[in-house]
């Protein structure tokens, strides 16, 4: 079985430590290391990339991301698509979901860039959604991070501490203060202390960011467009309190908008002295390219594809909608909103029946999916959401064969494979749990996503490897943000005495990964969910 992600062995152990003692309030002096003195030399790529994986195990420690395989491709699809159109193609970067309803985006070391799941409900166009994603992308490539890092050292961590440390005094806090706020309170503490360098940076990632939204093929108004219509809710809502998060993490002004769209009209205009259709001639492709045996046309790479006929965008803002909030008020919402003028729409009705499926009422789903599926029969998001209607339902045996068909028809997807293992492993027997695991375990290599692990440790278990389960369970542990919890399970594991060679090799090697970590949380007293009193367990 492939190993979780394994905890950063070198700079991350101690300041994940200092960075969770500061947020927690405590008292002793935290030192951090001098990281050097240029902005693109203060932090290796490796220990921001260390950064921003330890804040996304937070997070989900504190259940404030949306994990799902089926959202996390589309977001993680469409963030590639304009980091390839960026300055800086080769970076990592990593894009998930928070669940949280404020109108916000951030910006971590790294390159994880996190989308709160109001913001995505609240575009319009799939370009608006990518004009945010490349204004954070641009603060990432133009190095804003360690620059603001680098001006406030003297009184301020890294953006990444405070939002950790924000994380785990929400974690430690008994004020009743939502984790989301304590986050949002780090980060107005970081915009208040450097507003005017912030103000600097919003417009430096504005430009980089339109000129990578033309780079990627998407509208270059789009991210000018998105920030003057949370603008416009804010002059309506002038003198209440509702102002958009975003507005107050990224201040928004005329000028600023001005120039967006300045800019974005001279892209649009240069673009339209470039030759119209395919440049690409084939000919000198084969001459200048190594053979790709499965492309025969390569002109044929260049068309968009629209899945089934279905705006995909849409699904899944509608998608993000329904995983991030209420299901039972959402189906509610889209029952009385459907005789709104222009609500009514392929997406907003596969939003209905997914509301209808989380709430308990299959049936009523399946009856709002077939006249979508008849109209568009090969749409995996749309197949999917019936099989999972159906076994809601109870009708198992249909759920199964559509999850086959569909795992046919795209093996290795990670959404069909984890809801097809989930089924089978739930109200199956030995075999179908074999089965269940066979499918989940290739998804392991690259995974990070505690519910895999998870899903993999009961169909291991169900089918008799409970090695296999205990070490998958461990993982999930860790990858939840509870690495005292981890090194338990695998301690225990260790203790017994019907382990082959390989297997206690796995534990002991995944016990020594995560020495460091635990051993530097415990010395600090750090507040963790497993460990709420700062104390060895």
């Amino acid at each position: 079985m492939a190993m979780a992600p394994r905890p950063a062995p070198r700079l991350l152990t101690a300041l994940l430590a200092a960075s969770l003692a500061f947020g927690a309030g405590a008292q002793e002096d935290i030192r951090l290391p001098d990281l050097g003195s240029s902005a693109d030399a203060l932090i290796s790529p490796q220990d921001a990339q260390d950064y921003g994986a330890a804040m996304l195990r937070q997070m989900r420690s504190m259940d404030m991301v949306v994990d799902d395989p089926l959202l996390d491709d589309y977001l993680n699809d469409l963030g590639y698509r304009l980091v390839a159109g960026s300055d800086r193609p080769k970076d990592h970067f990593a894009f998930f979901v928070v669940k949280d309803d404020e109108i916000n985006a951030f910006a971590a070391p790294g390159g994880y860039i996190a989308v709160n799941s109001g913001l995505i409900a609240i575009t319009r166009s799939e370009s608006e959604l990518a004009g945010v994603i490349a204004h954070e992308i641009g603060h990432i490539t133009q190095n804003h991070l360690q620059r603001a890092f680098e001006d406030s050292k003297k009184d301020a961590p890294l953006m990444a501490l405070v939002l950790l440390g924000a994380i785990a005094a929400g974690a430690g806090s008994h004020s009743g203060d939502s984790p989301m706020a304590v986050l949002a309170a780090g980060q107005g503490l970081i915009a208040q202390r450097s507003i005017n360098f912030t103000r600097k940076d919003e417009v430096e990632a504005d430009r980089v960011g339109i000129q990578t939204l033309a780079n990627a093929g998407f509208d270059p108004r789009a991210m000018a467009s998105f920030f003057e219509r949370m603008q416009d809710t804010l002059r309506a809502g002038a003198g209440g309190t509702d102002v958009p998060e975003l507005l107050q993490t990224h201040p928004v002004t005329l000028s600023r908008i001005s120039d967006a769209k300045s800019r974005a009209d001279a892209l649009l205009e240069a673009q339209k002295l470039r030759p119209s259709g395919s440049t690409l001639v084939r000919s000198q492709w084969e001459k200048t390219t190594a053979p790709i045996p499965y492309v025969k046309d390569p002109t044929a790479l260049l068309g968009t594809q629209v899945q089934g006929g279905l705006d995909t965008y849409a699904l899944m803002r509608e998608r993000t909608r329904v995983l991030a909030g209420d299901p039972s008020k959402l189906a509610h919402f889209y029952s009385a909103s459907f005789g709104t003028p222009g609500f009514d729409t392929p997406a907003t009705r596969y939003g209905y029946a997914l509301a209808l499926t989380r709430s308990g009422f299959g049936a009523q789903a399946i009856e709002q999916l077939k006249p979508l599926l008849a109209a568009h029969p090969d749409n995996l998001v749309l197949g999917l959401a019936m099989a999972d209607a159906q076994l809601q339902d109870g009708q198992r045996p249909a759920a199964l064969a559509r999850y086959a068909a569909l795992n046919a028809r795209s093996p290795g997807n990670r959404a069909v494979a984890l809801a097809y293992a989930k089924a089978l492993t739930a109200g199956g027997d030995k075999d179908q749990a074999i089965a269940a695991a066979g499918l989940l375990r290739p998804l392991l290599d690259k995974a990070d996503e505690p519910d895999i692990y998870r899903s993999y440790a009961r169909a291991s278990d169900k089918a008799g490897d409970s090695v296999r389960a205990g070490e998958a369970y461990a993982d999930a542990s860790y990858l939840s943000g509870r690495p005292f919890d981890a090194m338990e399970q695998l301690k225990r594991l260790l203790r017994r005495d019907d382990l082959d060679y390989y297997a206690r090799a796995r534990i002991q090697a995944r016990i020594a990964d995560l020495t460091p970590l635990v051993l530097e949380l415990r010395k600090r007293k750090v507040q963790t969910a497993d460990n709420p009193d700062g104390r060895s367990q």
